[in-house]
């Protein structure tokens, strides 16, 4: 399966809600559109589901344009925030529900939502009614149903954002698992760092309706390329060209040749090391302990700064410390 989109715009009343989106779906990978409220992320997701139209762009499917292809022949299975369940309809008949209109034999559609029922750990919920299961049980159907149909493409649309923190991740592993089991390409929707970190082969991070950056979950962490990636992906310390030119000079040696004042030096919390000393060149602002690690504010020569360092490390307010950052530490982004 190969999805393809190229040069995508779409606005609402004169705004530009898309611009210039070009990417590339294939194989079996679990792709994340990540951004803020109102980034354009929900509105690429339905327009490739062709509940909405592009206003110029292409959106092919191994090739076959799909612009006058309407959402029930694209192939696809789509997953909403709400579980958009049928109150009336059992859990096997929610789940065969597709199979159904599309002619399948009743022996057939047994089979299949019997298998998709195990698959997602409901397999002796069939006979219960949407109301007497929970939210993650009701997002697990939805999913089933989704998958009834074998879709050429998933779409998950914040699926998970509706449920409590533990049933959330919870359901996360089970999502990539059934993913990885039944090998089909999926793009979802979301607004976590967290679940797009956990999740996705790649994260496409957007922001005001065009693709920041796209790359594996590491790659975004670990090389950002804009300040708002830098930021969005976790913490990120952005320390200036001018700053570090009189503060810490030694860090310029990795900075890009034409990357100008506007650029900044990405330094993630975790790289940075801290030794208690009296003689330190930096002084602990705050400490706050996150169970495997300690979350630390400090003022590093007239700067702020947070490191996160082990949960044993012995550090109070106050404290001075002798702050330890190489260029090997720093990733360069642009503005």
């Amino acid at each position: 399966m190969s999805l393809e989109i190229r040069n995508l715009h779409k606005s609402f009343a004169g705004h530009a809600a898309l611009e210039r989106i070009d990417l590339t779906l294939g194989g079996a990978e679990f792709v994340c559109l990540l951004g803020p409220s109102g980034c354009g992320k929900t509105t690429l997701l339905r327009i490739i589901a062709g509940l909405l139209a592009a206003d110029r762009g292409d959106i092919r499917l191994n090739g076959r344009d799909l612009a006058a292809v309407p959402t029930r022949e694209r192939g696809f299975g789509i997953v909403f925030q709400s579980y958009s369940l049928f109150p009336h309809m059992t859990v096997a008949q929610n789940v065969g529900y597709g199979l159904g209109i599309r002619g399948v034999a009743p022996a057939r559609i047994a089979e299949r939502v019997a298998g998709l029922l195990a698959t997602v750990k409901l397999a002796d919920f069939g006979e219960r009614y949407p109301g007497q299961l929970s939210g993650g049980q009701q997002q697990r159907v939805a999913i089933a149903r989704a998958l009834a149909v074998d879709p050429a493409l998933l779409l998950l649309d914040e699926p998970l954002s509706a449920l409590d923190a533990r049933v959330r991740a919870e359901l996360r592993g089970e999502l990539r698992e059934v993913q990885r089991k039944l090998g089909i390409p999926t793009l979802m929707v979301t607004h976590d760092q967290d679940e797009a970190m956990v999740l996705a082969d790649r994260v496409v991070c957007m922001n005001h309706g065009r693709i920041e950056q796209i790359g594996t979950p590491q790659e975004l962490y670990e090389q950002p390329r804009t300040r708002f990636v830098a930021e969005f992906m976790g913490h990120g310390n952005l320390l200036p060209p001018d700053w570090l030119q009189d503060a810490a000079p030694a860090l310029l040696a990795g900075m890009p040749v034409g990357l100008g004042q506007q650029g900044a030096a990405c330094v993630r919390p975790e790289r940075i090391v801290l030794t208690r000393t009296p003689e330190g060149d930096g002084r602990v602002i705050e400490v706050a302990f996150m169970g495997n690690f300690k979350r630390v504010r400090l003022d590093w020569r007239g700067r702020e700064l947070l490191a996160e360092v082990s949960a044993a490390a012995v550090l109070v307010a106050g404290d001075a410390v002798w702050v330890d950052i190489t260029a090997q530490d720093c990733a360069w982004v642009a503005a």
